[in-house]
């Protein structure tokens, strides 16, 4: 069940270039156990709209809350720190160390400790253990040696969700997870995320194009088109709703066919 309280809000979230409204005034509350997929044309502010949230931009005008406290001007790191994990199109990991190196790094930065080189062999241990816990939820255990840089793209894709799950946020953040990726890998990512969103204290953002990727996975769905919000709601009756066809659905067909 949603609960009443959302764990993250915009309110008349705007950001310009130039002359250009990038995002146009969106307000939208997100709350624990839902699932959210964002949708729209491409240009329509998505990712745009993402990154305002996550901290890589710095709205024009409006806020972003989380648990009710203004974060609006904080900083990508501040906000990952209060709970906001992200995750990128494309994948943002450290490509020379291993699958192993790569978690342990971040179970570090969640306990709040940087890298040291000198550290009680126990404390060390018990952060591998941590991480070799995050290999096994995300199916990566037999990898945790090779070298991200050598991973195929959807092990890299599941190695940056491992990441997220390590730094144990609230929310967590998708864009497009599945970019790139064979027929044979996308299940293992959207079994991943959709094990995420069955906790509910946790909450999920997705943007996404794909409709069989929003269909399996979103409670609500919002729409963007021009940076304006243009629909929110319950995925049915979003995606049935003539306007939102006419300005996004007809083309996705098309795209997905």
């Amino acid at each position: 069940m949603i609960m009443s309280v959302p764990s993250l809000s915009t309110r008349e979230l705007t950001i310009r270039f130039g002359g250009h409204v990038a995002v146009n005034a969106v307000s939208c509350d997100f709350h624990p156990g839902e699932l959210t997929v964002i949708v729209g044309p491409n240009g329509a502010g998505k990712t745009t709209y993402f990154n305002l949230i996550s901290g890589q931009l710095t709205a024009s005008s409006g806020i972003v809350t989380k648990d009710g406290t203004d974060i609006t001007r904080l900083s990508p790191s501040a906000r990952a720190g209060q709970g906001i994990g992200r995750a990128f199109q494309l994948t943002n990991l450290f490509p020379q160390l291993t699958v192993l190196e790569n978690i342990r790094l971040a179970v570090q930065a969640r306990a709040g400790q940087g890298w040291r080189m000198f550290r009680p062999v126990s404390q060390f241990r018990g952060l591998t253990e941590k991480a070799e816990h995050y290999l096994e939820r995300t199916r990566l255990t037999a990898l945790a040696h090779q070298t991200a840089a050598n991973l195929p793209h959807g092990d890299q894709r599941k190695l940056e969700v491992a990441l997220l799950m390590a730094m144990e946020p609230d929310i967590y953040m998708f864009d497009e997870p599945t970019a790139g990726m064979s027929l044979d890998h996308a299940p293992d990512v959207l079994d991943l995320i959709a094990g995420i969103k069955s906790d509910p204290t946790k909450t999920v953002l997705l943007v996404e194009h794909k409709m069989d990727v929003v269909r399996a996975l979103a409670d609500r769905i919002i729409v963007l088109h021009n940076g304006e919000l243009l629909a929110d709601g319950d995925p049915a009756e979003v995606m049935s709703s003539q306007i939102v066809r006419d300005v996004y659905l007809g083309n996705a067909t098309e795209e997905t066919a």
